[in-house]
């Protein structure tokens, strides 16, 4: 895995599903169904099936080559 570039975000939580697009991982929200039936996403490591699952500052998103940490602002 490559060192994990920063999203931040506005709010406590975010969907997978929005990150997955905020971060330019995926170009619409449609494509997000289709990686997490093959296995490509991973959240802190493990393999995630739900575009909906809530993330939250620290977790660590893996798809296609790329990692991105969350953060929000102080």
């Amino acid at each position: 895995m490559t060192q994990p570039t920063t999203i931040e975000v506005t709010g406590p939580t975010i969907r997978l599903g929005q990150l997955l697009k905020l971060a330019g991982m995926i170009d619409s929200g449609s494509d997000v169904k289709e990686l997490l039936a093959a296995g490509e996403v991973l959240v802190n490591g493990e393999h995630e099936t739900r575009r909906g699952r809530q993330l939250v500052a620290g977790d660590v998103v893996e798809c296609a080559g790329e990692a991105v940490r969350l953060a929000v602002p102080a």
